[in-house]
């Protein structure tokens, strides 16, 4: 039996253009990776997950559309 937990990371991983070397996103991935195992965490998967933001009423009216998101969790589990 596993306990799980999900956190959620930014979609972009800002480099200053001088320090840019192709491997940003493997970095972060790997030390938010490592932050979490030191508590016990094992990594499990990265998923996408969409959410769709659909206006209020007023905005409706004004013809705003529904803003869509994608947002990046990476997923840990230990066992219970």
């Amino acid at each position: 039996m596993y306990v799980y937990k999900m956190v959620q990371v930014p979609p972009n991983v800002e480099v200053d253009a001088k320090k840019h070397k192709g491997n940003e996103a493997a970095a972060y991935l790997q030390s938010v990776v490592n932050t979490h195992a030191e508590d016990g965490w094992e990594f499990y998967r990265v998923d996408t997950i969409g959410v769709a933001v659909k206006p209020g009423c007023f905005d409706a009216l004004f013809g705003k559309k529904t803003e869509l998101s994608s947002y990046y969790v990476i997923s840990f589990r230990r066992q219970s």
